[in-house]
């Protein structure tokens, strides 16, 4: 299976989550083993330098996965569009952005899914590399946990625990293996959340300035405020799952195994992964020249341009 970019050059413009500052972003192609890259263009020299994307500059996970190099570069709430990249199998990109944060859209990854379907995306000449899990790898904070175990595909199953009118109505717990069901289909349209009791706390640390009832699912005491409701019965946990897709490709490569979680979050998401990465003898580096014994979860990818 080979390497993907996009075809075409695409910009949006938005409203970054918790800066609540506009953004202009820009998404280009880029060459095979260039990987997952952004760019600040409102910065200047140095700081205007193209930074590669890997799971050990994901240094602050306040309610996002945010960027943090040594020198303070920062590029906040990249998970969704991750999230949207693992989908269209993206091995290689430019992600260009006038502004410190990623812009949230309708709070799902839905409009960035929009935006690849507009660019398309092209084959390039180079071997796509998976990251296969050979031994399970845990991590455990408290009462939350999550996991890696070996699986010949991809499959999340994830766990949220909230003790709340709105949340006893649904599901708490859903399951996606891509080799039967669909990203865009199941997962995609499920938005971000939060609680009303809870906008003071964030605003007060600088969080949250650009969340409305257009970008997130907001409840109070008892309900969803949201006048249209849910997208999905069960939209909380898809979209912890939706999020959960997205940190794990801060990787930039597809991982072929399981991942399970229970209460998960970003931090530990990203600790998952840095754990994996310390112990050669739980992965391995594959791919698959002629796409006989790839996995089908990966069959599924949507067709180049």
């Amino acid at each position: 299976m080979l390497q993907r970019t996009l075809a075409n050059t695409i910009h949006v413009t938005g409203v970054g989550l918790h800066s609540g500052e506009r953004v202009r972003l820009g998404l280009y192609p880029a060459v095979a083993d260039s990987g997952i890259m952004f760019r600040r263009t409102d910065l200047h020299g140095e700081q205007s330098r193209i930074i590669r994307l890997t799971p050990d500059l994901i240094n602050d996970t306040r309610l996002s996965s945010t960027v943090v190099t040594a020198d303070g570069i920062r590029i906040g709430t990249i998970e969704h569009i991750m999230s949207a990249f693992a989908s269209y199998g993206i091995d290689n990109v430019l992600v260009e952005l006038n502004a410190p944060e990623i812009p949230i859209m309708d709070g799902s990854s839905l409009p960035f899914i929009y935006l690849l379907q507009d660019a398309g995306v092209n084959d390039l000449q180079a071997e796509k590399r998976f990251l296969r899990i050979k031994q399970k790898v845990t991590v455990q904070e408290g009462d939350k946990w999550v996991e890696f175990t070996p699986y010949d595909g991809f499959k999340v199953t994830l766990t949220i625990d909230f003790d709340h009118p709105v949340f006893n109505r649904c599901n708490q717990t859903f399951e996606i293996d891509f080799a039967h069901q669909s990203y865009v289909e199941e997962i995609s349209r499920a938005r971000t959340f939060g609680f009303m009791q809870e906008v003071e706390l964030m605003r007060s640390h600088n969080l949250g300035l650009g969340g409305n009832l257009s970008n997130a699912i907001v409840i109070d005491e008892l309900d969803v405020l949201n006048q249209e409701g849910l997208r999905y019965p069960d939209e909380f946990v898809r979209h912890k799952i939706l999020d959960a897709i997205g940190d794990l490709y801060t990787l930039g490569h597809p991982i072929i195994g399981a991942f399970t979680g229970y209460k998960s979050g970003h931090a530990i998401n990203n600790a998952l992964l840095r754990k994996l990465l310390a112990d050669p003898q739980c992965y391995e580096w594959v791919t698959f020249p002629n796409n006989k014994s790839l996995p089908q979860a990966f069959h599924a990818l949507p067709q180049v341009a």
